[in-house]
């Protein structure tokens, strides 16, 4: 049996996210979760970027999906996913990297996307991949709840994770009700806009959107992501929420450079994270 199938056979990828939230709750910290993109700026490059995430430590990995038309994503992070566009990479090769990843080392990952390339390639066809490359899930930023069915039917009966974003402008109600309908744990959006790190987030905000869910939501983790850039900004989340999302600062600090440097940059700044 490989590592990818004593994983998926054993637990699901639900019940992984679970036991990584549970591990950093047990460890009176939150857990670190670094968004990479896919193939940036080099599949070879990438690779190496991954393995140095998972030999910081990380809690969960989240790994995105080079996309042309990236809603959600800020300057850093756009122009990553083109860099990857433009040398070559691929859905397929995008779970390629994640099936080289995974095994028993390795934390969840979950990969990141949009809602269209999961239509183009078949929802049900992209649940499989997920399963079969050892994935724990995905995450589709521009999923609507009301049209989510689809994608929440195909992922559950595979027991892979999706969680749904919640915006500072989602009212209460329906953020509680997207929370509810999240699997794994609730993206929690810092602010208004793109991802980046030139803008710290409303911290006093946060807690307050995070004290009004807690309760309603039965346990479920909850992350913080969009513009988490420092120690400090993670030591903030912790005193709140249960996770701390971590992208475009990440892809910052190793802008610029390839192979074992840029991994080399990657894990020192990962590390960095966890200073206070």
């Amino acid at each position: 049996m490989s590592g990818i199938e004593g994983i998926v056979g054993t637990s699901t990828g639900i019940e992984r996210i679970a036991g990584a939230f549970a591990r950093a709750k047990a460890e009176g910290r939150c857990a670190l979760i670094p968004y990479l993109s896919a193939g940036d700026p080099d599949r070879e490059t990438s690779a190496a970027l991954i393995r140095a995430a998972i030999e910081t430590g990380v809690d969960i990995i989240e790994i995105g999906i080079p996309y042309g038309d990236p809603l959600a994503d800020g300057p850093t992070i756009a122009a990553a996913s083109q860099r990857a566009l433009d040398a070559g990479m691929t859905i397929a090769g995008a779970f390629a990297l994640v099936r080289d990843a995974a095994g028993a080392n390795a934390p969840p990952i979950l990969l990141f996307t949009y809602l269209n390339p999961v239509v183009q390639y078949g929802v049900e066809r992209f649940a499989d991949a997920l399963v079969a490359a050892g994935a724990a899930g995905a995450i589709v930023p521009d999923l609507p709840m009301e049209e989510s069915a689809t994608i929440r039917d195909a992922f559950a009966s595979r027991g892979l994770a999706l969680p749904l974003l919640v915006a500072p402008t989602t009212p209460l109600e329906r953020a509680v009700a997207i929370g509810r309908a999240s699997d794994g744990f609730l993206y929690l959006v810092s602010r208004v806009g793109v991802t980046g790190a030139s803008r710290t987030p409303d911290f006093s905000w946060i807690a307050e959107r995070v004290a009004q869910l807690r309760g309603r939501l039965g346990g479920k983790p909850i992350a913080v992501g969009f513009g988490i850039a420092t120690a400090e900004h993670v030591r903030e989340v912790a005193a709140h929420a249960d996770g701390a999302i971590v992208g475009s600062a990440l892809i910052d600090a190793y802008a610029g450079t390839r192979g074992d440097e840029a991994a080399r940059r990657a894990a020192a700044y990962i590390r960095s994270l966890r200073s206070i």
